[in-house]
C-alpha cells in the first residue's frame, strides 16, 4: 500500500505535530491476561484517539497537491476530530457530520477545532449519505473514513510498536471502517514480520466478521454498539479486501466484555479507554488461554467516551448505546 519512502515522509508530518506515543508491558495486564502483554497508548494523542495521525498526513498532502477548496467528512466522533485537527494547521475549512445523539463531549471537541458540524441521520451510514450529497451541493471535498492516506499515517503508530516492542506473536486491533487495522497489516508487511494481526469486532456491529467470512463486503441491517467507534455498517470494499488477505481471524466481542475490558484497563493502568479502545484487550481476554505465554499488542485506539458512561462502566455496568 505504500513504500518505505512514503512511510519516511509519513513519520515527518505527523512528528511534526505529536510525539510519538507510548507503548507498555504492564505487570498486571501480565498477569490478568497470562502473556506478555504490550498496550499501544494512542489514546495519548493530541485527540486522544488514533485518528489523528491519518488525518495530518492526508491534509498535508491535500495542500501540497492544491486541494485547499474545503473538505466535508462524517464521523461517530474520532476522525471527525482527526480531520480539522489537522485542516486548521493547513488553513483549510472543514465540515464534519454526524447522526443524531452522537457523544456529546466528542461533539463539544469537535466543534473546538473550528469544523462547521451538523447532526443529522440515525447513524454513521445515514451520516455518510448526507456528508456525500453535501460535498456535491457546496462544492466540498470529501474526506472518506477509509483511504489510503489515511492509512498510511495510521500506520505510524503501529511502526512505533513493531521498532519498541519487538518480535511480537499476535496484535489485536480493533475495526472501525478498516484504517486502524489495514495499518498494522501494511506496516507488519513493509516490515517482514510475522506477527499474527487479528481483528476485532462488536458482536452488534458484525459486519467485517461475515465480510471477513463471506471474502466479500457483506453489509448489517444495524450497528448497536455502545462501542461507537466500531459501530459500522456498511465495510469498505478496499478494506476489506486487505483484511481479507492480512489478519489472521476476526473476533467478535460482547458488550460486556468490552465494558469488562474498560474496567480491567483503569484498573491495571489507569488509562481511560472508550468502547472502540478496549476491544482490542476485550479479544486477548477472551483468547487468553490460546495466547498463554506468547507477547502479544494491544491497540488502546482511544479514550474518547462521556463522562457519564464511563461512570457506568467504573460502577459496573455496560452503556446502552
Amino acid at each position: 500500500m505504500f513504500t518505505r519512502a512514503d512511510l519516511h515522509k509519513a513519520l515527518g508530518i505527523v512528528y511534526s505535530a505529536m510525539p510519538s506515543t507510548p507503548q507498555y508491558a504492564w505487570p498486571l495486564l501480565a498477569e490478568e491476561t497470562q502473556c506478555e502483554c504490550w498496550v499501544k497508548h494512542e489514546n495519548h494523542t493530541p485527540i486522544g484517539a488514533f485518528k489523528v495521525r491519518g488525518g495530518l498526513v492526508h491534509m498535508r498532502l491535500r495542500k501540497e497537491r492544491g486541494e485547499t477548496n474545503g473538505v466535508i467528512t462524517a464521523t461517530r466522533g474520532n476522525h471527525g476530530q482527526s480531520i480539522p485537527f489537522a485542516a486548521r494547521r493547513e488553513g483549510i475549512p472543514a465540515t464534519v457530520v454526524v447522526p443524531e445523539g452522537n457523544s456529546l463531549e466528542k461533539n463539544a471537541a469537535m466543534r473546538a477545532l473550528g469544523c462547521t458540524l451538523i447532526e443529522t441521520g440515525t447513524d454513521f451510514d445515514e451520516a455518510r449519505e448526507t456528508a456525500m450529497r453535501l460535498a456535491k451541493e457546496q462544492g466540498l471535498d470529501m474526506v472518506a473514513s477509509f483511504h489510503p492516506e489515511l492509512v498510511m499515517g495510521v500506520a505510524t503508530y503501529a511502526h512505533e510498536l513493531f521498532t519498541t516492542a519487538g518480535d511480537l506473536d499476535a496484535v489485536y486491533v480493533p475495526i472501525g471502517l478498516g484504517s486502524g487495522i489495514c495499518g498494522v497489516i501494511a506496516m507488519r508487511d513493509l516490515l517482514g514480520l510475522k506477527t499474527k494481526v487479528i481483528g476485532v469486532v462488536a458482536e452488534r456491529a458484525n459486519a467485517y466478521r461475515l465480510s471477513y467470512d463471506a471474502q466479500r463486503t457483506v453489509p448489517t441491517n444495524s450497528a448497536l454498539s455502545f462501542a461507537d467507534g466500531m459501530a459500522v455498517r456498511v465495510p469498505h470494499p478496499d478494506a476489506v479486501a486487505m483484511i481479507n488477505r492480512g489478519a489472521e481471524r476476526i473476533v467478535e466481542v460482547g458488550e460486556d466484555e468490552i465494558a469488562d475490558a474498560m474496567r480491567l484497563l483503569y484498573r491495571t493502568t489507569h488509562n481511560v479507554a472508550e468502547g472502540a479502545g478496549a476491544a482490542a484487550l476485550a479479544a486477548l481476554m477472551k483468547e487468553r488461554a490460546e495466547m498463554k505465554g506468547k507477547r502479544v499488542g494491544v491497540i488502546l485506539s482511544g479514550g474518547n467516551i462521556d463522562g457519564a458512561k464511563f461512570a457506568q462502566v467504573l460502577q459496573g455496568r455496560t452503556p446502552l448505546p
